[in-house]
């Protein structure tokens, strides 16, 4: 898996350096980006991090880039730099997914935090899918009879009344329910709905 790394999109050359210098003497691992174009052409499904994207740029803007990004199923947050005209833009991104803006002239400071926001963001989000195909993966292993009686426990219903449901004795139901728990590393009914809430959000 990559590391963690901001990639700020910027045409200008000042303002590249001058974030480089900034985040990495806060311990910000970052690449910078001369344009929309050229980090599209290397941008990479599996990066992990966040984006900060200038808003107006020469050649492609920074909303065209970040709307292809969304084409592409981009999931990194993005933070968009923008100048006080482009605060209606700005908001127009977050209600397309963007993480945040911020306005210049911005301090250093704000800056860095928010970056620090999208990157916990981001790694929160590939937690969750992490957990999400580890939970699937358990589930794969469940045959369908098992699935079947797993959703009968997740109803809340007793032993009985799934034997009488599924025409099987009781002590068949607690064999498939003691291999579900085996299988799904859990330990109670409770804690076998709470791990598949995981899957639902």
């Amino acid at each position: 898996m990559n590391p963690a790394c901001t990639h700020i999109v910027d045409d200008d050359e000042a303002i590249r350096d001058a974030l480089e210098w900034l985040f990495k003497t806060r311990g910000v691992s970052c690449r910078t980006w001369p344009s929309g174009e050229r980090f599209l052409d290397v941008w990479q499904p599996d990066w992990r991090g966040c984006i900060v994207l200038d808003i107006r740029m020469q050649g492609m803007s920074g909303l065209e880039c970040f709307d292809t990004l969304l084409a592409r199923g981009c999931q990194l947050p993005v933070i968009f730099i923008t100048g006080h005209g482009d605060v209606p833009m700005a908001v127009s991104a977050l209600k397309k997914g963007a993480f945040h803006f911020i306005e210049k002239p911005f301090n250093d400071h704000d800056l860095v935090d928010l970056v620090e926001k999208a990157l916990a963001a981001d790694h929160d989000r590939q937690r969750v899918a992490a957990s999400r195909e580890t939970i699937e993966a358990r589930l794969a292993t469940l045959t369908q009879r098992e699935r079947e009686v797993m959703e009968l426990i997740l109803e809340g219903k007793y032993n009985k009344v799934i034997a009488d449901e599924l025409s099987i004795s009781m002590r068949t139901v607690e064999a498939h329910r003691s291999r579900i728990f085996d299988k799904m590393d859990v330990r109670s009914a409770v804690e076998l709905a709470q791990l598949l809430t995981v899957l639902r959000t």
